[in-house]
């Protein structure tokens, strides 16, 4: 009941004077709204910024087979470093322990990219022809890039299996071999020549052709796209031992540590496929230390940018404090009559609080709105999309539930400690 009571006499107390309590909120509602609008921001940014590594390959872990040092090899086979001189055969890694990595960390990989280089070659397409670079690739390999697909449809895993004469090109080349528009290209006939071999594909899709920002001297006719066909055809194309050199594994955006699941990774093929072998061992690359990185800069400088406008809060807490003692000023016949009356000095101080609290709720919840407001639109105006930053909106309630207390509490104690005959005299 006195809880009820003391809000009740509180609204009352702010209602009675709405201008005055609207110019006391304001500094909460500015340190609040500047907190959430640079958090919206951070937070967006840093949404983009992950984002965008993903689409680049932040996400990545590169597993390839490399050569043991000296020192490594004397540990590996005990110094016998004839047997190693006599070994030839160079060590490839195999699709039954690609399955067998998937198998083993289903829930932490999202798809394997598999690229093997064909090498340079000729397409021709009637009389037009061009100079291209050719990649044998598998449906893994768009997961682990941002390869935009404007027409057609990706190479397939049905593709690599049963080794189709499939080709995807890019735009630009489309362009120079067939003009007009894109989609009609689809189904089109195209002959590789590489040496004195020519081989037969058919179009499937065409991607986006990114400029390559380095400076080059070529004309724009001469400049080497890539095209890509199923990497089991390539293989079949060049002759090439079965295996590969190395692969990509794309991660789950879940996974927080990608450096610490690559040393998983690592260390399992290295256990079970290479334990034996003194030649060569699984090494793992990422790149997840650059967006942890950039992620970390827009994160300190957000904190450092919220401290600064957190000191408005602090300005705000000082406005409610004037106010409340003002407030406790003006109602001390009130509060002399209540303690007349047999009111506690408990449920004196408890009234003071309670309406102190409520002006920074009130205050709190109208800088969150103003806060995602002004957030979504500095976000928009960068072109970004807009993250809501849910922890910061809880913790600007609380700061503000907090304030109300430390603040509204000593205008509060002071009304409690009051004399009753001063009070009911008091003019």
């Amino acid at each position: 009941m006195l809880i009820r009571e003391s809000i009740k006499l509180g609204i009352m107390g702010i209602a009675n004077n709405k201008m005055r309590a609207f110019l006391t909120m304001l500094g909460i509602i500015i340190g609040i709204g500047s907190v959430i609008a640079i958090m919206t921001v951070s937070s967006s940014l840093t949404h983009s910024i992950t984002q965008t590594f993903v689409r680049m390959g932040a996400n990545n872990i590169m597993a390839g087979l490399r050569k043991r040092s000296d020192k490594e090899l004397e540990r590996g086979n005990g110094g016998d470093s004839q047997k190693q001189m006599n070994r030839k055969e160079e060590e490839r890694i195999t699709d039954e322990m690609i399955d067998d990595v998937k198998r083993e960390y289903q829930t932490e990989i999202a798809s394997v990219a598999l690229n093997e280089i064909v090498g340079n070659a000729v397409l021709q397409s009637g009389m037009n022809s061009a100079n291209v670079s050719i990649y044998g690739i598998n449906r893994g390999y768009f997961d682990s890039n941002d390869s935009r697909l404007l027409c057609g449809r990706y190479l397939s895993e049905r593709d690599v299996k049963e080794r189709k004469p499939v080709i995807m090109i890019s735009d630009k080349l489309a362009g120079q071999l067939f003009g007009g528009d894109r989609q009609s290209v689809l189904g089109r006939p195209l002959t590789i020549a590489i040496g004195n071999m020519n081989y037969d594909f058919y179009v499937v899709g065409v991607y986006k052709y990114r400029e390559d920002t380095s400076f080059s001297q070529e004309a724009e006719e001469d400049v080497v796209t890539m095209v890509y066909i199923p990497v089991t055809t390539g293989k079949e194309m060049m002759h090439s031992a079965n295996g590969y050199g190395g692969f990509t594994i794309v991660a789950h955006p879940q996974v927080e540590n990608l450096a610490d699941f690559a040393a998983k990774i690592e260390t399992y093929m290295n256990r079970k496929f290479f334990g034996n072998n003194n030649d060569y061992q699984i090494r793992t690359v990422t790149m997840s230390s650059m967006k942890g990185s950039m992620s970390n800069v827009i994160r300190s400088v957000s904190i450092a940018i919220a401290f600064i406008a957190g000191i408005s809060l602090l300005v705000g807490g000082i406005g409610i404090m004037n106010i409340m003692l003002v407030s406790v000023t003006e109602r001390t016949k009130e509060i002399g009559m209540r303690k007349a009356l047999g009111a506690k000095n408990s449920a004196i101080r408890f009234q003071f609080i309670v309406e102190s609290m409520i002006l920074c709720l009130i205050g709190g919840i109208s800088g969150i709105i103003f806060g995602l407001l002004l957030g979504a639109f500095a976000v928009s105006a960068l072109g970004y999309s807009a993250v809501v930053p849910v922890s910061a909106i809880v913790g600007a309630v609380m700061f503000s539930m907090i304030i109300g207390v430390l603040f509204g509490y000593y205008p509060a104690n002071r009304a409690a400690k009051m004399n009753p005959i001063e009070a009911l005299r008091y003019e």
